[in-house]
């Protein structure tokens, strides 16, 4: 999520083959942008006695995957990275290190972010916004986290992540059940699940899923990438239709579990619909629209900038006048318009800020293009 903007050239030339293995990655960020942009345009300003329509519900339940997929791509670019630091012979600390390094600038972004949406509020945001646990500080933590996985060789990183994966999701009903009462409210926000937070129990599961995933596609030679993506088309429609089953049953494993919060099984069926995500991303890139420039990848280039911006736009004052007042039809066009606007803030910074630092490599939105030399592939 990398170190270089594209150019002018490289959005309209077809692609060689090492790097249109990424571009995909970049066009599955961008989509959960475009979601992400109508969920939360749909959200700020929808007339409350709006919210049960058809229309407004189906934003929202779609709008609750960008998290995740940002939280898995950042796995993914994590275990390109450790793969690179690998074979480039770091030791195994050295590469805890590193990923230490950029998980503090992760929690850095946040802290900024938060700073500047309550700078923007002020006089009327609390200052108790500033800790407010967002996507962006659960990544820092999951991050840090997982880094520690760089002990461990990349062979083994694939199926060990997958089980920390599935051990944090199933852990999740049990960290909701923990008496949080004597813990400070901060810590409890970064670690157990809750709706107006994103906890390490259960949305690191999707950093280490992709983690497991980026070390597969890492170690993929290119003439298996197809067959690779037909086994996550089928693993993610067994998920998807094996979770959806056991949901539906009528007992639990937990004395408590609430679906939509700390589930296993929901965090299962998004698992699913994240690698059919990527599955069609892969194949609308490589044969639909081959070398071709994409809007919807052109977001997922700079979707921290896209995130950053469209956040203080619709919930921001800036739109103030449209706050909960826009009928459906209404909220609709304005999230076109939403969507139009950040698309070109989006060209207008790949175009004209193409001198981009080596650390931006490492915001957890942009684009997926790892530059990390690796002798086999990238």
């Amino acid at each position: 999520m990398h170190t270089s903007a594209l150019s002018a050239n490289t959005a309209v030339r077809p692609q060689p083959a090492k790097a249109n293995r990424l571009l995909y990655l970049d066009w599955f960020r961008g989509l959960a942008a475009v979601i992400m942009l109508q969920g939360h345009t749909f959200h700020a300003f929808t007339k409350p006695e709006l919210r049960d329509q058809p229309a407004y519900v189906l934003s929202q339940f779609v709008g609750g995957m960008p998290p995740a997929v940002f939280l898995f791509l950042l796995g993914v670019t994590l275990a390109f990275r450790l793969d690179g630091a690998e074979r480039k012979g770091l030791r195994p600390w050295q590469r805890v290190r590193e990923g230490w390094k950029r998980a503090a600038y992760l929690l850095l972004l946040a802290f900024l972010f938060r700073l500047q949406m309550w700078v923007f509020g002020w006089p009327h945001s609390p200052w108790t916004d500033l800790l407010r646990v967002d996507i962006l500080n659960a990544m820092a933590l999951a991050a840090a986290v997982l880094s520690l996985m760089a002990l461990v060789r990349a062979a083994d990183r694939m199926r060990l992540c997958a089980v920390l994966g599935v051990a944090i999701a199933v852990l999740a009903p049990v960290a909701s059940a923990i008496d949080w009462s004597l813990t400070p409210a901060l810590i409890k926000s970064y670690l157990a699940p809750d709706f107006n937070s994103f906890g390490f129990f259960p949305w690191a599961a999707f950093l280490a899923f992709g983690l497991s995933m980026g070390s597969m596609l890492r170690r993929t030679p290119e003439e298996q990438m197809d067959r690779l993506m037909q086994w996550f088309a089928i693993a993610g429609g067994v998920l998807i239709v094996g979770g959806r089953y056991f949901a539906a049953l009528p007992y639990s494993l937990y004395a408590q579990s609430q679906f939509w919060l700390d589930s296993p099984l929901l965090v299962f069926i998004k698992l699913g619909v994240l690698l059919w995500m990527m599955t069609f991303a892969f194949i609308w890139t490589r044969y639909a629209t081959p070398g071709r420039w994409s809007w919807i990848r052109q977001l997922g280039t700079t979707s921290l900038l896209v995130y950053w911006v469209h956040v203080e736009l619709v919930y921001g004052r800036w739109l103030w006048f449209w706050k909960e007042r826009l009928e459906i039809g209404q909220v609709i066009a304005a999230s076109v318009g939403v969507t139009l606007l950040m698309l070109a803030l989006s060209i207008a910074k790949t175009y004209h800020w193409s001198a981009r630092p080596a650390a931006m490599s490492w915001y957890p939105f942009v684009t997926s293009r790892t530059p990390a030399p690796v002798p086999a592939e990238s």
